[in-house]
């Protein structure tokens, strides 16, 4: 059922393309298959896919060529495709929270089979949470979170359900349902499989027109609009916008078709946490000598099973260690929307979204136009993520830490910066203090003004001693070690907790 319904919209775009048209759209395929092929080994029946293709073009005929297309649109429809189980998700909803609190309090084994979890005290759901309930019944919700983890998807599944909200779809990695395990329990809650190895247009397509087609069907929607996990630890200030434009798209369409409940609303989530799993496989990624990083990495912590259960463990045992927050939601052409779904304008007043896109009465298809609607959603959930990052202990004094670190080797960029000698990366601890007090100033200013959060109400002194703890919890690499009047730094790791911090005008040293 969805694949005839993404071959349908796939036949509807390749009618209106010449036969120039679909020659590219399938030759497009065949170069980035090869390509990918290259650095995995497909499988027969996506070779012969690919085969089947370069036969069509070669042949030249339309029906040839578009069958072929439909092909490609049908298997990646069934690699796409995940079905729901309501039955899996009561049985997670219902034992998950108490199996994830043993798992991060267990001392010993007996108390494996003892504990209460105590979700306010480990996760901090925060910002319009209240809106966002009232708007999931009113329309049709497409998160947009912040991306630092794989761990990311469990961690918003399990704030969203304390909300009390219904489950939400969400594309996960491709390479995530590699374990048998993972792939039997993301199927059943809401994921759909992401391949960020096909770079194709038919595949990019095809997924789009499977975010629509659940958006039509009124089902809430997660994905990552970064794309892929910062490797840097940056905020995400640039967005892919594709997928975030089927929010439109959607709601265009249920206008059109005349639904009951077309309304999509857009909602900002940012994701903050003390550490992050797979910091130093993303850092390193990152600051990889050649300047390429890899789009996907199979090697990093989150594919090894005790580094998760032992990261898990440590860093939900902190207080509040996760922070979600919701920002303001929206519509989908970048309106800020009231707990009634009405779209607002600056001044605060309701405006007509329909407005934006009926021409003579009748919604009108234009790309263009669609294309401005999308940049300007992209820029304001942007400005939110940038608006409700929340800076914990290790993002201050890892921003504090690296500024007198780049102090003493001036004229250094970042890549040359992380290559420092080890026995030259002590920095005075009474240094960083005092440029710790002088951020902490500036960071309770900012948040005064509404443009950034803080969990930041102690003396330097404390939260220095609160980010050693943090940073000694986890790991391989110690991110800050105290020796004697000294600290002692691992450059890359400080660099990627200290870019929490980035861009907000702290006089940083790059």
């Amino acid at each position: 059922m969805v694949a005839d319904s993404l071959v349908a919209r796939h036949r509807a775009r390749v009618a209106a393309l010449d036969d120039s048209g679909l020659v590219e759209l399938l030759e497009d395929t065949i170069y980035h298959e090869h390509h990918r092929f290259e650095e995995t080994a497909p499988s027969n029946d996506e070779r012969h896919l690919v085969d089947q293709a370069t036969r069509a073009v070669l042949d030249g005929h339309r029906h040839v060529m578009a069958a072929s297309g439909e092909a490609f649109v049908r298997a990646y429809a069934l690699e796409i495709y995940r079905p729901f189980s309501g039955t899996a998700y009561k049985i997670a909803t219902r034992f998950l929270p108490g199996a994830l609190t043993r798992l991060v309090t267990a001392a010993d084994p007996p108390r494996l089979l003892t504990g209460d979890f105590d979700p306010d005290r480990r996760l901090k759901v925060q910002g319009a949470v209240d809106l966002v309930r009232a708007l999931s019944k009113k329309g049709t919700i497409l998160l947009v979170p912040t991306h630092l983890s794989n761990l990311d998807s469990p961690l918003l599944g399990l704030g969203l359900h304390m909300l009390g909200l219904p489950p939400f779809t969400y594309g996960a990695g491709l390479n995530l349902f590699s374990n048998p395990v993972m792939d039997f329990w993301l199927s059943r809650l809401g994921a759909y499989t992401v391949d960020r190895r096909k770079q194709n247009q038919l595949y990019k397509n095809t997924l789009k027109d499977y975010s629509v087609d659940v958006l039509l069907r009124g089902c809430h929607q997660i994905f990552f609009p970064g794309g892929t996990r910062s490797r840097s630890g940056l905020v995400e200030r640039t967005l892919k916008k594709g997928l975030l434009g089927t929010g439109l798209s959607a709601w265009q369409e249920g206008l059109r078709g005349g639904a009951a409940n077309p309304d999509v609303f857009i909602v900002p989530c940012t994701i903050s946490t003390h550490l992050v799993l797979e910091a130093e496989s993303l850092v390193d990624d990152a600051m990889a000598r050649d300047g390429r990083s890899r789009f996907i990495i199979e090697d990093d912590e989150f594919s090894r099973p005790r580094e998760v259960v032992a990261f898990t463990r440590q860093v939900l045992n902190l207080d509040e260690s996760v922070f979600l927050t919701f920002s303001q939601p929206m519509d989908v052409v970048g309106n800020p929307v009231d707990a009634e779904g009405r779209s607002l304008d600056p001044q605060g007043r309701p405006v007509d979204r329909r407005d934006y896109v009926i021409d003579g009465g009748e919604v009108t298809a234009d790309p263009q136009r669609d294309r401005v609607y999308t940049q300007r959603v992209a820029d304001r959930v942007v400005q939110a993520y940038q608006r409700d990052n929340v800076i914990l202990c290790t993002h201050a004094v890892a921003f504090a830490t690296w500024q007198v670190f780049a102090s003493r080797h001036p004229n250094r960029d970042p890549y040359r910066l992380v290559r420092v000698d080890p026995q030259r990366r002590m920095v005075p601890r009474a240094e960083v203090l005092r440029e710790l007090d002088r951020i902490l100033s500036e960071i309770h200013q900012l948040a005064e003004r509404g443009q950034i959060r803080h969990a930041l109400e102690s003396t330097p002194n404390a939260i220095l001693g609160q980010a050693l703890t943090c940073f000694d919890s986890f790991h391989t690499r110690r991110a800050l070690t105290p020796v004697d009047r000294f600290l002692q730094l691992d450059p890359r790791l400080i660099y990627y907790y200290r870019n929490r911090l980035s861009g907000y005008g702290l006089g940083e040293q790059e």
